[in-house]
């Protein structure tokens, strides 16, 4: 309750995302100037459905920043406030209970602490494959 995560701000997550999807993007510019666009373009589709095709792809490749950025704060956010909803609960319980029952919570809140270490490796670990996922798209075309 008495601290914010700066990983669970929309803004920040986004700006991440959007800052690496924009250095991708002008990496492949760079790499492949015009050729670039040909990305939206699948390889051995049918040349009737390229432009329904194309948009999709664009759209497709338009969402990358917002998909990245949204997982990976909702996912925080979602822990977050699970973790901190726990311990105020569990803190009024240890401050008006007077049994041994009271080391349960703890154990409850050490658990969940552990759990939320782990969700925060896999949205690493998620986060990153996706931008390698994004970057080969950028330096290998088709």
């Amino acid at each position: 309750m008495f601290s914010f995560p700066l990983t669970t701000h929309i803004s920040l997550t986004f700006g991440l995302a959007l800052s690496i999807w924009l250095a991708i993007i002008i990496l492949g510019f760079y790499n492949f100037k015009y050729s670039f666009f040909s990305i939206f373009m699948p390889t051995g589709a049918p040349l009737i459905l390229s432009p329904l095709l194309v948009f999709i792809e664009f759209a497709s490749h338009i969402s990358r920043p917002v998909a990245l950025g949204m997982r990976l704060a909702a996912n925080l956010t979602a822990g977050h406030i699970l973790l901190a909803i726990l311990c105020d609960f569990f803190s009024k319980i240890l401050y008006f209970s007077y049994s041994l029952f009271i080391i349960f919570p703890v154990f409850i809140i050490i658990f969940m602490i552990i759990l939320e270490i782990g969700v925060l490796i896999i949205q690493a670990y998620v986060f990153t494959l996706l931008c390698l996922i994004y970057l080969k798209d950028s330096l290998i075309l088709h």
